[in-house]
């Protein structure tokens, strides 16, 4: 028989056990950090994204300085990938097998997770709030590890038709798309709210990226009898479109412009500001060029981190109130974890937020997840071209429920 002596080893040990598989069964996770993975476009064509990467290390350097998460300093690692999937490839795998880090973490760019979402799948290691609006990030069940962040482009076609459709509900729609899974969410989206009417509403055409202009499609368009134009494309061709727009003549009722392409450098001053007038786009963050948030107290806070953290930043980039929001939503996340950081208590509070608002999020617009639901922000407002400047009208909108 044991004695009492035996008996207390034996209980002890046969409790220390499950303590000891819990630390193996985290990686990234030891009782002073938890290492956070992330590639980022430092270098190449999208390198001007490469902000939101070092904004990210300044705002966890903030979190280090004030305690970190649950007694744990955060070790954020992030690498170069050049916005080239290969170099993805071979970023995430150091990243998961050499540095064992706990999770992925704003990852950049549809291409580029694109080539690694199985990959970390199959590892099941959560694969987080992803900087791209591609809709399939919100396919829990085909990629249970992998989440997105902010409105996808298909929620923002839902949101221009539900808007469309209360203002002219008989309208002929000319979509001008990209030819490739970004400009193809916008047609999923248009389809989403008009379901049988799409085929007598809508005139789409389409371009490829390698194409010199899209004068003839725009023309085309005219020349069909379209009163509305939705534009879905990338920067260059968005200029040229309103540009092309504007010189032959055409007035549609309403033209919305895509998200990503309404950059006032890049789009709406090479086109002609004055060529542009009228057209719709969407806007989910605070604009930091806006007086409206001058005296705002979320854009407050983020300035103080500014001035802290980065003060050589530029203030009138969109991607730093990007980047501190989405890492915001992070924290909220980890503090929900309550100190248990394995992988699969990680994808359970991502996928458990309630009405969170960041600090730069337009008021009325809040994060919300759910195991079915995995568009994290569903909601925009309308914002019109006034020449100089976009400004924001009517109520914030939701997007459809498909």
């Amino acid at each position: 028989m044991l004695n009492r002596r035996q008996l207390l080893a034996a209980s002890a040990a046969s409790l220390a056990v499950p303590a000891i598989a819990r630390a193996q069964d985290t990686p990234g996770v030891t009782a002073t950090e938890i290492r956070i993975g992330n590639t980022m476009p430092y270098s190449g064509p999208a390198s001007a994204y490469g902000v939101i990467g070092r904004s990210h290390e300044a705002f966890f350097r903030m979190v280090n300085e004030q305690g970190g998460i649950a007694g744990r300093k955060i070790n954020f690692i992030t690498y170069d990938d050049g916005y080239s999937p290969p170099k993805t490839v071979e970023q995430t795998r150091r990243l998961i097998e050499q540095d064992r880090v706990a999770f992925l973490f704003n990852t950049l760019g549809t291409p580029t997770n694109s080539a690694i979402v199985r990959y970390v799948n199959q590892r099941k290691v959560p694969h987080i709030f992803l900087s791209t609006g591609a809709d399939k990030w919100g396919h829990y069940q085909e990629t249970p590890w992998t989440i997105g962040w902010q409105p996808s482009y298909r929620t923002e076609a839902q949101i221009y038709m539900k808007h469309l459709l209360e203002q002219r509900p008989n309208a002929k729609i000319g979509l001008l798309f990209q030819n490739d899974d970004f400009g193809k969410d916008y047609v999923i989206g248009v389809r989403d709210v008009l379901g049988a009417r799409y085929d007598q509403m809508v005139r789409a055409v389409s371009h490829e990226v390698t194409d010199p202009t899209v004068d003839s499609q725009v023309v085309s368009l005219q020349n069909a009898g379209c009163d509305v134009m939705v534009t879905a494309t990338t920067p260059k061709f968005a200029a040229q479109t309103i540009r092309r727009v504007h010189d032959v003549g055409w007035r549609p009722a309403f033209h919305y412009l895509t998200n990503v392409s309404i950059s006032v450098g890049t789009v709406m001053e090479p086109a002609g500001p004055e060529k542009g007038v009228g057209i719709i786009t969407s806007a989910y963050l605070k604009d930091p060029t806006d007086p409206a948030w001058d005296n705002d107290a979320g854009m407050n806070e983020w300035r103080d981190f500014m001035r802290r953290y980065i003060p050589n930043g530029d203030m009138k980039d969109g991607s730093y109130p990007f980047a501190f929001g989405i890492a915001q939503t992070l924290m909220h996340t980890l503090k929900q974890c309550e100190g248990n950081f394995s992988r699969e208590s990680i994808m359970r509070q991502v996928a458990s937020l309630k009405d969170f608002i960041p600090a730069t999020l337009i008021p009325g617009i809040k994060v919300n997840t759910s195991p079915t639901n995995f568009h994290p922000i569903r909601q925009m407002q309308l914002q019109r071209w006034t020449g100089s400047t976009w400004q924001r009208f009517g109520n914030v909108i939701e997007g459809a429920n498909v």
